[in-house]
């Protein structure tokens, strides 16, 4: 789905930065072809300086997914979800960043949580990048404890893990 999207803005860098920053951050279109998140509207010179392109290639894109019945149904239906990842430093929590093998296999949201929940560690929070929106998706967890160095080579000893990181 990300390919397709991206597809259709293959003309325009610029509009393809903004496309991803309105997926990355679950920013979505209204009616009126502004960004917002939520009831609340960014300003598209915000999105512009967050991107490196001119206000007018916002507008651009904006209108285009509003013309798209496609990127329409996406864009005024995409919402974002609050994240404890950049917080778990701040509330004393703890963060594991999984990077996987092959993202489209099945069991590895399972897998990791299981191995956690089996040492009765409490799972604050997990979330899971979309391989169809991401070119390297990543599972993170936030714990409320810090994760004992046995499980955490057992997570990385899973046959779909890559690389894991902790915050």
């Amino acid at each position: 789905m990300f390919d397709e999207i991206m597809r259709k803005f293959e003309d325009s860098p610029g509009q393809q930065a903004v496309i991803r920053l309105l997926l990355e951050r679950g920013f979505s279109v209204n009616e009126e072809g502004r960004v917002v998140s939520g009831g609340i509207e960014i300003p598209n010179t915000g999105i512009a300086r967050e991107v490196g392109v001119d206000r007018r290639v916002v507008n651009a894109t904006t209108d285009a997914i509003l013309e798209d019945e496609e990127l329409r149904r996406i864009f005024r239906n995409i919402s974002a979800v609050p994240s404890l990842l950049d917080l778990a430093p701040v509330l004393d929590l703890t963060a594991i960043t999984v990077s996987v093998r092959a993202a489209d296999e099945a069991g590895i949201v399972s897998a990791v949580t299981d191995a956690i929940a089996d040492r009765d560690i409490t799972i604050r929070q997990v979330l899971s990048e979309d391989p169809e929106f991401t070119d390297e998706p990543r599972l993170y967890v936030i714990t409320d404890e810090e994760l004992p160095g046995e499980l955490i080579n057992e997570i990385r000893n899973m046959p779909f893990v890559r690389t894991i990181e902790l915050a």
